[in-house]
Order: C-alpha cells, then sequence, then structure tokens
C-alpha cells in the first residue's frame, strides 16, 4: 500500500520546499521522481536545485526520453519509466502512476486553489485505501 504525505505550506515557495524535501529524502538513501506541472516548472526546478543552498549536492536530471535512468533524482512532468520509490507530486491533480511508488509526496501551498485541489487529492487517496498522513510546515 502507498504511503501519501501531505505538506501544508504556510509560506508561499513551493518550489524551495520541494527543494529541500528532496536533498533530506535523498540522503536518507531514497530515489525520487519529482512530478512538475509542467516542462517549465520542471526547467526552474532543475535551476533551483543547484542554488537552493550552498555547499549542497543532490544529483539530479531533467526527466526525458534520453534521461540516464542512474540518476537517483530524476524531474519531469510526464509519467516515468524509470521505477522510483518516492513520488513528488507538484501538479493539482492525482497522478494515475502513483500506486507505483512506495511513497508519495503531496505538497500544498497557502493559497485556495491549492487548498482545494490538495483537499480532493486526499479524498481520493482515501478511497483508494492509502495510508495518509499530514504535515504543517511553518516558515
Amino acid at each position: 500500500m502507498t504511503r501519501v504525505d501531505f505538506y501544508i505550506l504556510s509560506e508561499p515557495d513551493k518550489l524551495g520546499f520541494v527543494c529541500r524535501l528532496v536533498e533530506k529524502t535523498f540522503h536518507l538513501g531514497h530515489r525520487i521522481y519529482v512530478h512538475a506541472e509542467s516542462e517549465e516548472q520542471a526547467a526552474q526546478l532543475d535551476g533551483l536545485m543547484w542554488t537552493f543552498k550552498q555547499g549542497s549536492f543532490v544529483p539530479h536530471a531533467l526527466c526525458d526520453a534520453d534521461s540516464d535512468v542512474e540518476f537517483p533524482i530524476l524531474i519531469g512532468h510526464k509519467e516515468p519509466s524509470a521505477p522510483r520509490a518516492v513520488l513528488i507530486n507538484l501538479r493539482a491533480e492525482l497522478p494515475e502512476f502513483f500506486a507505483r511508488f512506495e511513497r508519495v509526496a503531496e505538497i500544498v501551498a497557502p493559497d485556495e486553489a491549492s487548498k482545494r485541489s490538495g483537499r480532493e487529492r486526499f479524498r481520493l487517496y482515501r478511497e483508494r485505501g492509502c495510508a495518509l498522513e499530514t504535515h504543517t510546515i511553518s516558515g
């Protein structure tokens, strides 16, 4: 059964939080796929991963048909072909392929649209029998 963690942010810096979450998850030894809203957001996150924290190194790559699946962290906007342990979902919709992952991280920004879509995803995961946890992230 997939475990789903919802991270409820109090600050609007969603991608900054994702960088910190990816770094922490990577250092715990997990392979990660970050499911971006678009190709542009994937590229933006790719750039941030290099600069979000001085001295940090998080080996990652943009995911496309030619991606080297040996990277422990892939960032993309389509369904990944390589198996991963953790899915970090940045989309407003429930990814149809989420059950392929051991864990899913759902990021909910403080704006009303994000909260609404987060509640809907929570409901859908619950209907599918997932183990759900909620974490409130301040500052």
